[in-house]
Order: structure tokens, then sequence, then C-alpha cells
């Protein structure tokens, strides 16, 4: 594994070898940028200053007002801006890239010959670890068990990360590493999935009930971290993302960026919000950090739970799940608790991003809000993850405050069967609702939530403007007046993903003044429709004015 990493930073090394950075005149492109609110700028040059910021954007036949070193023929492609992915967690996105991989299974049966077959594979690793299972896409009717397991590998512990992140399933060997079993209370915020018509834990632990289990997990050693990190820039950047928002970022994870940023390695450009307020006050100390290595890294706020997901039921309710009477989700926070966090945060003027998934969720942290606008003041940006499900009268709330709606364009076209199924064709009106948001006045950032969902931005533009999945289904849409256009999509993966963490000036637009991040590509985003957009091929990604991939090489 570490010679791995060795062979990939030389090839990183010779990639970028070659005259320092200087004034670079790059022409004979189509280049498109949008601002914040959907302008589009349309131009056919620009210059690039040794700093890696843009100096001039030229439109046709007009020339550099100075000399320039280098000249790049853009051989007439579209260019459009670095897409900025608004919601991620990059190492779990790294260290999904070196562990057991079940997404994609369309069966319990094909995950258990999955899991087999690694448990064979690596015969020395004392835990098999890994994520991405759906039993929802199994059309299993019922979550797995820790039998299920067990009959393809009881000798060790077995412990897989739902596709959510908000469950974890675990064999018999697992349990009992967590102490789990029948005399094990459910913890605050969390649920143990039980034998039917027993205590006996069956195998499924969801949201804070993780932690039983998850606590016992060998931790990543700095080297796997390191090659993690790099395993996660180099899928991103194939798929033309040059900045992200991580979010629940560790001071572990911190660190595996700033020794990449003191190598020179650090290449995408990372927003974080730490995943506990310990770790905020020991990464930030009295506030955000300041902007590092060249606007690659900085500390912007704090993430919280309110509540779980919705495919294993945790997400808050407002009443209870369509398919399981009773439930109404699991809130991981009160609303003391929440406003406690939110203030502690605010006071030092960390922006807050709250994950919220459920109506009641949505409801609860929007109340904080509006308590807690009265006591701070200022630019201050609150963010809501994911606001998948939304009480269509709380809806103008968001506008009110300019609250950040952070969303995932293809959780929608993942998860619609499972929302009708959860809440039931009445409770529908405000679920993934883009073009509401932005009607009610809330700025709209796009993400992946990756690993969860892939982070392929131009596969969520497709979603975006058609609510069609890859198969063109529903046919028109699901819930189509919730579409937004080309414009407000391409804005919510560029400018508008900037401002969110605070970056507007800095990166997101292709004009002077800003960092140089930029893709070339094979067709016009805002002339084309869905499965073309699903198709675009990223040619060129360029970060700080330097090309750091090319298709091909």
């Amino acid at each position: 594994m570490i010679a791995r990493f060795a062979a990939a930073a030389a090839a990183l090394a010779l990639l970028h070898s070659g005259p320092a950075l200087a004034d670079t005149l790059i022409d004979n492109i189509e280049g498109i940028s949008v601002s914040r609110e959907g302008k589009v700028t349309r131009f056919a040059g620009m210059v690039i200053g040794d700093d890696g910021r843009i100096v001039e954007i030229l439109k046709r036949r007009e020339k550099p007002s100075e000399p320039v070193d280098f000249h790049e023929d853009g051989k007439g492609r579209v260019v459009i801006p670095g897409m900025i992915d608004s919601h991620l967690h990059v190492m779990g996105l790294g260290l999904a890239q070196l562990s057991l991989d079940l997404t994609g299974t369309s069966s319990l049966e094909e995950a258990l010959s999955r899991i087999e077959a690694y448990a064979k594979a690596h015969p020395d690793r004392p835990w098999i670890v890994g994520w991405g299972w759906n039993q929802e896409a199994w059309g299993l009717g019922r979550f797995p068990t820790a039998a299920d397991i067990d009959a393809v590998v009881p000798d060790r512990p077995v412990w897989l990360t739902r596709v959510d992140g908000h469950a974890g399933w675990a064999n018999s060997a697992a349990l009992k590493a967590g102490n789990v079993d029948a005399d094990t209370p459910d913890p605050e915020g969390g649920r143990i999935e039980r034998i039917a018509g027993s205590a006996a834990p069956a195998g499924v632990l969801i949201d804070a009930a993780s932690a039983m289990v998850d606590d016992k997990v060998p931790s990543p050693r700095p080297e796997d971290r390191d090659l993690a990190l790099h395993e996660a820039q180099e899928l991103l950047i194939r798929n033309g993302v040059t900045a992200v928002a991580d979010m629940g970022t560790s001071v572990e994870d911190w660190m595996t960026f700033r020794r990449a940023g003191d190598l020179g390695r650090l290449r995408i450009r990372i927003m974080a919000y730490a995943g506990s307020v310990p770790d905020m006050l020991l990464i930030g100390g009295t506030g955000p950090t300041p902007w590092l290595y060249d606007d690659r890294l900085r500390l912007n706020g704090l993430k919280l739970y309110l509540d779980g997901a919705l495919g294993s039921r945790g997400a808050l309710l407002k009443a209870p799940y369509a398919d399981e009477a009773g439930n109404t989700g699991l809130a991981l926070l009160n609303g003391t608790q929440l406003r406690n966090l939110m203030s502690r945060a605010a006071m030092d003027d960390f922006q807050v991003a709250t994950h919220a998934i459920g109506d009641a969720a949505n409801a609860e942290v929007l109340g904080a809000i509006e308590e807690l606008s009265q006591d701070f003041g200022g630019d201050r940006r609150w963010r809501v993850e994911h606001a998948q499900i939304v009480d269509p009268a709380d809806l103008p709330r968001f506008g009110e405050h300019g609250i950040i709606a952070s969303m995932q364009p293809v959780h929608q076209t993942s998860d619609r069967l499972m929302a009708e199924a959860r809440l039931g064709q009445g409770r529908l009106e405000g679920a993934y609702a883009w073009n509401s948001m932005l009607e009610a006045g809330a700025p709209l950032a796009f993400g992946s939530d990756a690993p969860v969902e892939a982070p392929r931005p131009f596969i969520g533009m497709a979603a975006a403007i058609s609510r069609e999945d890859a198969s063109g289904q529903p046919f028109g849409g699901w819930m189509p007046g919730e579409r937004v256009t080309r414009e407000q999509a391409l804005a919510a993966y560029t400018a508008a993903g900037a401002f969110a963490g605070f970056a507007e000036g800095r990166f997101g637009q292709l004009k002077p003044g800003e960092r140089a991040d930029f893709l070339m590509i094979d067709r016009d985003p805002l002339l084309s429709g869905p499965g073309e957009l699903r198709d675009t091929v990223i040619l060129q990604t360029w970060i700080g004015g330097q090309k750091v991939y090319e298709r091909g090489k």
C-alpha cells in the first residue's frame, strides 16, 4: 500500500515537472462562467498570472494587454470553472477506495459473495471493513443480519457501513467486539435492530448505536490516511471537482490535509467543517483559520448532525413513517443541545452547517437559526445540509435569513422510490425542493455527499435539470416543478458553492482576480440535454493555473 503511494507521488511529480508558473495565455476556447445568480459570461481566452490567478478575460479577437511567457491553444474546447462539491467527506471517500466496496450490489447474495471473496483475498486483516450496502436496492424488505455475514465470514469481525453512513451491519464477531448483546440498551439518538420476538441484536446498528462497534475498529495509520487522501484527490480531479466542502473534519483529517499541503501534494481546495466542537477549537482556536497553501485549505466552521437518514428510517419526521407505524425517526440532538452548540460556534464566528433530512429536523434547525439570528448578527451564512424533506410551510423560512440549502441532486434520483414508500404520496410536496428553495430566496449549493454518491457533478447537473435518473425515469421528471435551469445548476456547482464556503472572490468563477481553476470538456453544458450531460468527458483539469489532469495521461 505504501509502495503504491510512493509510486503515485513520483508520477505526480512528473506531471508537475516543467517550467515554473509564469504569465500564460490560454486562447481558442469556448469559455463559460456563471455568477451566483446564474448570469452567464462567454469568452474566448484568458491570461493567467504567475500567482495562478486570472489576469484578463478576452473576448474573440482580443489580444492580451501585456506580453505573456507561455501560450496554450485550447483547440476550440469548452472551458468552464472547476466544479465545487459543496458536501462530501474527503477521507471517507479516500478510505472507501481502500476497503470493501458493496455499492452497486443488487442482491444480498451478491453482497455476501463480494464479502466472502474480499475476506479470502485479505486473510491477514484482523477486521473486514467496508461500506456501500443498501437493502432497498436489494429488494430485501428487511435489514440484513449478522447471521447473513456469519455464513461466509464467521472467524473475524466484519463491519460494513450503509451507503448513507447512518447504519452499520455487523457479524456476530463484530457485535461481540462492541459488547452489543440482548442486555444492551438503545443509546440516545440510536437504535439496535433486534431479532423478531427477542432482545438479541439482529446485526444492524443505526446512527448513534453504530459507535459501539465503530469505536472498536482499528484506526487508520497516518500513512493509510495519506494514501487515502491521494486516492480521493485523484478521483475528484478526474471527475472535474477542484474544490470541496469537507463535512465532519476531525483533527486527524486536518493533519492529513496539512501534511499534504506542507509537501506540496494538496491539489484540491478544501473548505473544512469540524466534526465536533472540540475538533473545531483544536483546529481553529479562536475562529476560522486563515486560508492556507494558496487558498487550498481553510477551516470554516462546525458540522452538526440533527437527525439520521431516510433509508434507515432515522430522518426525524413530523408524522410517523408511512411504512413503519409509530416511528418518527431519531433526534441526534435535542433543541437545547442544538442551540448550545450553534451558539458556541457562532460566538467565535465559525460558520455552522447542520445536517437535517426530515421535515421535523428542518423545522427545528430553522427555529434555532431564527432565534440565534437575534443574538448573532452579520454575515453568518447558516447552512442546512441535505434539507431533503421540508414541510412546504417551512420553505419560505429558508429565504428569510439567507440560509444556504446545501443539497445533493443525485439523492433525489437514488431515493425516489424509497421516499415514496417512507412518506407516502401525500407528503412529498417539499421533497428535494430545489426550485422552491431558489424561489424562497435561499442560496442553493450542490454536492454529492461522497462516498454516499459518486462525486460526478455532471450527473448531478443532469438530475437537477430533469429530475430523471440515468434511464430517463420517470418520464418528464419526478415532481418536475422542482427542476432548475442549466444556468442555475452550473451556478450551484461553481459560484454558489464558493459563496456557501466564504470563498467568493477566491475561486468559483472565471474572472480577473480569482484562481484559475477550470476544466476543458467536450461539450457545452448549457446546450446539452440530461443524457449528454451525463456523458460529459473531462479533457483537462487545471487548478491555480496548473494542469493537474489530462485525459489519457
